[in-house]
């Protein structure tokens, strides 16, 4: 028998006697429960409503059941319960059978009625059959994606954790307290740890936390043997031993860390490699060969390579990435300040003037960087609307083989077959990569100004938290001597000065001497705290344990400091060699990022450029020639002249390669920023900025060099040819 049910036996027992000696009924109430930490839990963590995927899973169990293996089954429920979505598994593959189905049914029906192309309902079978895996795995992915989350915060959960039963052996108030100061979702958890006991769930805080710790046992036992360790300081009588079991908590959480990102960066290579070899060499390769094809298959579009290209790859890359994603163990990761209400104000562009600032969207900035650079890059569409006579829209000498009598043409619209195909001009080809650039510069600017302000507070943060550590020591050493806290913040804000720690320290120095606060407020004011102007987690935390233990002496307050600051000193070492681990297959992805991708792909729009002019070319010289041979060569040449007349042009080949580079940019930032630093949004969003508006600057220059340097080759070797004929 559990203690639970003990207890709720005590509380029926004693009911009946109550109610047989005094004669009433006693009605069982419900008391409300108005907790911090509830209405946190609840506002936070519990859904208001049903999310577009569950509303789907939830029909698709409606419309046909279909019920997964046991074994599946247990491994969806286990996910569907780690990120509380409001599904059974049943849903869930029900959801990934009746979606495909319907992709299947309704593209093939449009594709065949309004196009009338087989390579649409082919397409769209293969991607739906494709995706019928992935899509029954939802709800793993999204259980992966929050155990990723939680555990990028895990060692500093288990370090704000010793550092408080360190001067106060309380294992449910450490628990509050390492819930305030780290982020969700882990904080999040630790609250609802709380809540089960406030809501008489569990009868015990240990009861509550062994439950939860039991959802980690198949991924992080690391984290279940530092807190099993803690629970185990509870019960040692002596002080020197309780207080080196919780040394050993966190001891073991950042070596174990150390062994599976060891073991993580070992075993990358091969998936780095294969995502590499899919995600860039294949395509790229094919992308060499793919200007021949187009150019002598009548059949092929523009659209059916944007779909191969710019959908069924980017999806299947992405997939593998967040796949290799998941099996990362947890780290020492950083705060997205982003989500904190006091910073929101930063994502935003601030110009002051006088005592006033004005706020403006990033949103605004981007979206008219990226109207003004699309519409230059669809131009040449839209002169072909509004120009009739597009014969004289050329630039150099007199060109009798080209559309427009010159040697290089603007539009260059021909007419195949009875239809009106364009542009080919070298002028749409260059103003075709302004809509690469408007997708690049635009998406790169708006996520370079939403995080650069919010960046900056961070970096100067962390400068101050690695410089904390020996202001820290300073100041334990100054209390254990002795001198009281207002005294010792001055001093060591003198040996510090210079130093971002030592404004740290002279600040709360001059809120006591000055304004004659205490010392709590000095640090913790709302508005003149100097906490206001250096916001950070862990500093907050660590004023807090010196408030909390100074209440028992400076000797005790003394000791704790000097122990938070080796924490921070192991934590930080810990990261560092984590970032050295990852350093190779980081720097193996930046340079695919900034250079290699880019410039392959530039280099391969300028040969798709020079030959698809160089076949467009020949292709007028060969009718041109035809009309004056016999009848028979004229057939004969008229026959070649068809064969070479069709391709898709470079404006819209260039557009599709463009975004692809873009796609890919992004797929590689977002999983190269996940492999370093986890869930680190506000990093991921500022490198996105720079590679994006980088890697779209230098293919476009690129494409645009190599296309200009290729057609003046390939109008020469036409030329030539020209006058050999004539």
């Amino acid at each position: 028998m559990t203690n639970e049910e003990i207890v709720r036996g005590l509380i029926e027992k004693y009911k009946k006697r109550l109610q047989e000696e005094l004669g009433t009924k006693i009605e069982k109430k419900q008391e409300k429960i108005s907790s911090r930490e509830y209405q946190e839990f609840k506002k936070a963590y519990m859904p208001a409503k049903l999310t577009l995927y569950e509303k789907l899973c939830n029909f698709s169990e409606k419309l046909v059941k279909i019920t997964p293996e046991k074994n599946k089954a247990n491994k969806l429920k286990e996910a569907i319960n780690i990120c509380h979505l409001n599904i059974t598994p049943t849903g869930a593959t029900s959801f990934a059978i009746v979606i495909p189905f319907f992709i299947i049914l309704f593209s093939s029906l449009i594709s065949i009625i309004f196009l009338g192309s087989i390579f649409f309902p082919f397409f769209f079978i293969i991607l739906g059959i494709s995706i019928i895996k992935p899509l029954g795995n939802i709800p793993i992915f999204l259980a992966n994606n929050w155990r990723l989350k939680a555990s990028n915060q895990m060692v500093l959960c288990i370090f704000y954790v010793v550092t408080y039963m360190r001067h106060t052996s309380n294992l449910e108030l450490a628990i509050r307290f390492a819930s305030e100061h780290i982020a969700p979702p882990l904080s999040l958890d630790l609250k609802k740890v709380l809540w089960d006991v406030q809501t008489q769930r569990y009868s015990t805080i240990k009861d509550s936390l062994e439950a939860y710790l039991q959802t980690w046992k198949n991924w992080n036992n690391e984290f279940i043997e530092s807190f099993h360790l803690i629970g185990a300081s509870l019960l040692e009588g002596n002080e020197e031993k309780r207080l080196a079991t919780l040394d050993k908590s966190l001891d073991v959480i950042l070596s174990e860390t150390y062994e599976k990102m060891l073991h993580y960066a070992q075993n990358l290579k091969s998936p780095i490699t294969m995502l590499h070899m899919l995600g860039i060499i294949l395509p790229i390769l094919g992308l060499v060969i793919l200007p021949l094809v187009v150019s002598f298959l009548s059949e092929v579009r523009w659209y059916y390579i944007a779909l191969l290209y710019n959908i069924a790859l980017p999806i299947t890359v992405y997939y593998l990435g967040k796949t290799i994603l998941t099996k990362r163990p947890s780290g020492y990761g950083n705060t997205d300040i982003s989500e904190y209400p006091q910073f929101r104000k930063y994502k935003n562009i601030i110009i002051r003037i006088g005592k006033s600032e004005i706020r403006i969207n990033p949103l605004v900035i981007s979206g008219i960087v990226f109207s003004l650079l699309f519409i230059i890059g669809i131009s040449p569409i839209i002169l072909h609307l509004f120009i009739e006579d597009e014969t004289n829209i050329g630039l150099g000498e007199i060109d009798e083989s080209s559309t427009c009598l010159r040697e290089y043409c603007l539009l260059d619209y021909r007419e195949i077959n009875g239809e009106t195909k364009g542009p080919f001009g070298l002028g749409s080809s260059i103003l075709s990569l302004f809509v690469t650039l408007a997708f690049g510069v635009g998406f790169g600017t708006y996520f370079r100004l939403i995080s650069k302000n919010l960046l900056q507070i961070r970096k100067k943060t962390e400068t101050l938290e690695q410089e904390f550590a020996s202001g820290l020591f300073q100041l334990g050493n100054r209390l254990s001597d002795g001198l009281p806290a207002e005294t010792v913040f001055e001093k060591v804000a003198t040996s510090m000065k210079g130093t971002i720690s030592g404004d740290f320290f002279s600040l709360v120095s001059r809120n006591i001497k000055k304004i004659g606060m205490g010392v709590p407020e000095a640090i913790f004011h709302p508005k003149y705290g100097a906490l206001v102007y250096f916001p950070s987690n862990l500093i907050e935390s660590s004023m807090k344990v010196l408030i909390e233990s100074i209440k028992k002496g400076p000797k005790i307050a003394a000791i704790a400091l000097i122990n938070i600051s080796r924490y921070v000193r192991e934590m930080h070492k810990v990261n560092e060699r984590l970032r050295d681990l990852m350093a190779d297959v980081i720097s193996s992805m930046t340079s695919q990022i900034k250079f290699l991708t880019p410039t392959i792909a530039g280099i391969v729009i300028g040969i798709t450029s020079m030959v698809t002019s160089i076949l467009g070319k020949l292709s007028i010289q060969m009718k041109q020639f035809s009309a004056l041979q016999t009848e028979g060569i004229s057939s004969s040449s008229m026959l070649v002249g068809q064969l070479v007349s069709e391709g898709v042009p470079t404006y819209y080949f260039q557009i599709v390669v463009g975004i692809y580079v873009i796609q890919i940019t992004y797929i590689l930032t977002v999983l190269a920023n996940g492999i370093q630093n986890g869930t680190d949004k506000l990093n991921e969003r500022y490198m996105l900025g720079k590679n994006l508006t980088r890697s779209a600057l230098l293919y476009c220059v690129i494409a645009a060099i190599i296309m200009l340097i290729f057609n003046f080759i390939a109008t020469a070797i036409v030329g030539v040819g020209t006058m050999e004929i004539t």
